[in-house]
């Protein structure tokens, strides 16, 4: 057989096992809503980042040998709280629990409990996507993952050496530099009401949510569902958000269909609140969305972890709070026609990181820096002392002793994956968009 033919047996296999992997994660939904996958399938098609965003279940299927084994994993450092779809793009800012606008990792809908080193390899290959998107060469792609490892590797040092709060302190617009502080500062030029104007009308003297936009009327029967739904999800919020009880006094309610690269056929709803006062321009929006399966728990068999979670909704709730210091007070989670929901305010302060305008190599590098410290210190939250049993030990320790046994090996690791999956995720990203164009994928 000749290279030419090898190669093409090779690309047949590797885009049969595409399929069925996209099967397994996507089919129920597809068959369900193909119109909304056919908008996330094209999104995926325009790069191999985007590719790479909505392959998640791809990612863990071609990681599953190492489930068992591999550098830095053991005992402790399998069972870490993981934020599941650690890429360069889900990072941003959020309004917390007192007030604060905080930059970190954001969109936990993949969070699960699994082996630590599983979150970097996805950041380290996400950097080298972008990367070769910015035409950086490889040694310059190899910097920044090497810069990345050290800026995580050191955080998780001085967290296990059990560093006062005033050492490791959250990025914010007192201590946030470069594209960090510029997303922060962006949040913090948004309102409330800009949020509300672009949702909402004023009706008879009260806000509805405005017809169109995506926007779907319920019947009777399926707003009662939602309805009693909505008041289950007010059992599972901490005592400090319910503080006025007006404030969950709901004023209209309508349904959404998900079509993003992440939510593509999941159903939702969004709900508009009272606000803390009378006035109009203080009404808060929630959006109630059924929680998906994560991918990385498909290949972690671990019944400890897997019976821990009453539903997905739950799950991704739990996961959040532990992973996330001072989520938002609106984060909850209920059941919607036997599936599990996902509830948190639709924030009028969310900025994404965009690295658009990111294309000088020293300033991409400061960035990535940052993004391993905040990588390091969201897997230290979520431990024994985050108030949940299922990771009942210190995970920084456990990191720390960790890499600590094979210091340079740790970020040969990642800068050898980076490359290798970048490569991979590219020659995937191509197979996918034929798949798709000749029908494959319907």
């Amino acid at each position: 057989m000749s290279l030419q033919q090898a190669t093409a047996v090779n690309d047949e296999e590797r885009g049969e096992r595409i399929l069925a992997v996209f099967d397994a994660a996507f089919g129920e939904l597809l068959a369900a809503d193909p119109a909304a996958f056919e908008v996330k399938f094209r999104k995926m098609a325009g790069s191999a980042f985007a590719f790479y965003r909505g392959t998640a279940c791809l990612f863990y299927s071609d990681l599953e040998d190492e489930k068992d084994s591999g550098p830095f994993l053991n005992e402790q450092t399998s069972r870490v709280w993981v934020h599941g779809d650690l890429h360069a793009e889900n990072f941003g800012t959020y309004m917390n629990s007192h007030g604060r606008l905080i930059f970190n990792v954001n969109d936990f809908d993949e969070a699960y409990v699994g082996p630590f080193t599983w979150d970097l390899k996805r950041f380290a290959a996400s950097v080298a996507l972008i990367g070769y998107a910015k035409a950086l060469s490889d040694e310059k792609i190899t910097g920044l993952v090497r810069t990345y490892a050290s800026a995580y590797r050191e955080r998780i040092r001085v967290l296990a050496k059990g560093a006062p709060d005033g050492e490791v302190p959250p990025f914010t617009l007192d201590t946030a530099e470069g594209p960090l502080l510029g997303a922060l500062r962006d949040a913090r030029s948004l309102t409330r009401f800009g949020l509300l104007d672009t949702m909402t009308e004023i009706r008879e003297f009260e806000r509805r949510f405005a017809p169109g936009g995506g926007s779907i009327e319920l019947d009777a029967a399926e707003r009662y569902k939602v309805l009693a739904a909505f008041d289950d999800y007010l059992e599972t919020l901490p005592e400090a958000s319910l503080a006025r009880p007006d404030s969950y006094r709901v004023k209209d309610v309508v349904g959404r269909r998900g079509i993003g690269i992440g939510s593509a056929g999941l159903p939702s709803y969004n709900i508009l609140l009272e606000g803390n006062s009378d006035a109009l321009e203080n009404d808060v929006v929630i959006y109630m969305k059924q929680a998906q399966t994560p991918a990385v728990s498909r290949y972690i068999a671990d019944e400890r972890v897997r019976g821990y979670f009453r539903h997905e909704g739950h799950r991704t709730v739990i996961s959040q709070r532990a992973l996330q210091a001072h989520a938002d007070p609106w984060l909850g989670w209920t059941e919607l026609n036997g599936a599990g929901q996902l509830v948190a305010e639709v924030s009028p302060y969310a900025v994404d990181l965009d690295w658009t305008d990111l294309d000088d190599p020293d300033e991409i590098a400061a960035v990535v820096a940052d993004l391993g410290r905040a990588t390091a210190t969201m897997h230290a939250a979520a431990d024994d002392e985050s108030g949940h049993a299922l990771v009942p030990f210190s995970t920084e320790e456990a990191i720390d002793t960790a890499i600590a046994e094979d210091e340079d090996g740790f970020a040969e690791l990642l800068v050898e994956f980076a490359h290798s999956y970048g490569a991979r995720a590219r020659a995937d990203h191509q197979m996918f968009v034929d798949l798709f164009r000749n029908g494959r994928l319907s």
